[in-house]
């Protein structure tokens, strides 16, 4: 089963090399991180072997979600030092800001002499997953090495489900060796188990986001001033967010928006484009259809916005631009792509629109819709009838956004479960920190050569 597996992984890295060799040429993607990716891992990445908490947090969403974790990690292990890996290069760089954090490299290739070198290197106490990342040959060679290995946030969409059913004989294997399993829902929890997750070893946590959101609206170092000061809007100046749009939707946005500035001629659209390599095509889009378009890096470093479009060509900065919105749409939902995560714009008690296409948030959907806390519309020819409306109707607006919010902050609580969870698995400092220092060691005594 392995050995297909292997087969598959370099059959796809053989077809996916001509569109690595576009995206390194046409937006200079891949290249920084091939070798790390290759697993040569920068020096400073553990070069003394001490103690280490492996993270993995694949993209933007998913280091959002253990902003709140990753603080009582190093509060409960101060012994240990904590390393990321992401996947994605806009991951990284949301991630370079978390101060906790002692080193961040991009994720492996999943091949077996790819991880052992990278585990070699980072030698992990605990391998820690995000969401639902579960890497067959690095879980495996964890298991061989006494690496503990536990599911944080654990998720499996209505979308992927069928997609790990398909491998079910070989996902049976790779989570019967996984030591604990942290889900967010009980729909979750059940599919882990179907799946060959051992059901004593799952857990309903609950969603790590719920925890860190709330504090967004705090002062941190998220609410950078520089980004609120290149948008210091006009008391009661329309501010429209199309927040994680992707191909084929902003077509629907700039539609709709052409009504709503028919309507109110100083409204100010912010395009926020899921993947940010496409932001010179979507500030084109907008020019063809007539508005006056600039990125955001082209914005003074201090006024407001004089165009009516903004593409956001940077990363890190739409969470805390919510905050100035008046209404959000949601992209990922007019598309059959699976919707985008309500929770940070809700967070702001900003009345939140999405489309019918949000199956892989299928469950935090249901809750908003339940709760009256946000409006899904059917298809892209509702957008624009529903957003003039909730524009027109500050009663509503205020009451879906107050909704949200409220949502929010009741939902907290699975940062502290979580860790828990993570404390059954590898008890906390000081023994973390005993083991990094005391020869005699049940940890650190591992043969050296089985890193190798």
């Amino acid at each position: 089963m392995y050995f297909l597996y292997n087969l598959a992984i370099v059959f796809y890295a053989i077809l996916a090399a001509p569109r690595i060799l576009y995206g390194a040429v046409r937006y200079r993607k891949y290249i920084g991180g091939l070798g790390e990716r290759c697993g040569r891992l920068p020096a400073e990445i553990n070069p003394d072997r001490e103690p280490s908490i492996w993270i993995h947090a694949v993209s933007v969403g998913e280091v959002l979600a253990i902003r709140a974790l990753i603080p009582a990690l190093r509060d409960s292990y101060p012994g240990h030092r904590l390393l990321m890996s992401t996947t994605t290069e806009t991951g990284r760089s949301v991630a370079a800001q978390l101060k906790a954090v002692d080193g961040l490299f991009y994720f492996p290739l999943d091949l077996p002499v790819i991880v052992k070198r990278v585990l070699a290197r980072v030698r992990p106490d605990l391998f820690l997953m995000v969401d639902t990342e579960l890497w067959p040959n690095l879980l495996r060679h964890c298991a061989r090495l006494g690496v503990k290995t536990l599911l944080v946030n654990g998720r499996i969409s209505d979308r992927s489900y069928p997609r790990y059913l398909l491998a079910r004989s070989l996902f049976r294997r790779v989570l019967a060796g996984v030591d604990r399993c942290c889900a967010q829902s009980e729909a979750t929890s059940s599919r882990l188990i179907d799946l060959g997750a051992k059901p004593d070893q799952v857990t309903v946590t609950g969603n790590l986001k719920f925890d860190v959101l709330p504090g967004l609206a705090a002062a941190s170092s998220w609410n950078n001033e520089d980004v609120l000061k290149a948008f210091r809007m006009s008391p009661g100046r329309t501010v429209l967010i199309a927040a994680s749009t992707h191909s084929g939707e902003e077509s629907f946005v700039f539609d709709a928006f052409a009504g709503i500035r028919q309507q109110d001629s100083q409204a100010l659209l912010i395009v926020a484009p899921r993947h940010p390599e496409r932001c010179e095509e979507v500030t084109a889009l907008s020019s063809i259809r007539g508005f006056e378009t600039v990125r955001r890096t082209e914005l003074a470093a201090d006024g407001q916005p004089r165009a009516a479009v903004v593409v956001l060509d940077t990363v890190g900065e739409l969470a805390v631009l919510y905050q100035i919105a008046s209404i959000v749409f949601l992209g990922g939902s007019l598309v059959p792509v699976g919707g985008h995560n309500v929770l940070e714009p809700a967070s702001w008690g900003k009345p939140v629109v999405f489309g019918p296409y949000m199956c892989n948030f299928s469950e935090i959907t249901e809750l908003f819709i339940a709760n009256r806390a946000a409006r899904q519309i059917s298809g892209a020819d509702e957008l624009e009838a529903t957003l003039l409306e909730l524009l027109g109707d500050t009663r509503q607006c205020v009451s879906l956004g107050a909704a949200a919010a409220s949502l929010v902050k009741g939902q907290g609580g699975a940062t502290e479960r979580s860790l828990s969870e993570i404390a059954t698995v590898l008890p906390p400092d000081k023994a973390g920190f005993n083991r990094g220092v005391e020869a005699n060691s049940c940890q650190e005594n591992r043969n050296e050569s089985s890193w190798f």
